[in-house]
């Protein structure tokens, strides 16, 4: 799966344009055309004025380093509020976290 998806966000490989992806999503342009900034700010993609959006050289790496901050920042203190509640010690989590592994690699 992984592998799939480097594949197919491979550097300078072109995305949508604002008006496709608006269309295909059925969302409004000026929705894509702020998600695409925000892409741009994070050195995900850039554009190539009059030709299109890219993903940059180190795009799906910068795409990942995002997603694991926000993760960390965002979702990891509500799980880890959860496992206090529940009592659940990281060591309970190993094994299962060991086979979750196993079978999506």
């Amino acid at each position: 799966m992984r592998e799939d998806f480097a594949e197919r966000m491979a550097p300078d490989t072109k995305i949508p344009s604002v008006r496709e992806l608006a269309m295909l999503l059925e969302v409004n342009p000026n929705t894509v055309a702020r998600s695409y900034d925000f892409l741009k700010q994070q050195n995900i993609i850039y554009d190539k004025r009059g030709i299109g959006y890219f993903i940059t050289i180190d795009g799906v790496k910068n795409a990942a380093g995002y997603r694991r901050q926000e993760f960390v920042e965002k979702e990891m203190p509500l799980f880890f509020r959860n496992m206090f509640l529940l009592g659940i010690e990281p060591e309970d989590l190993k094994q299962k976290y060991e086979k979750f592994k196993k079978q999506y690699s």
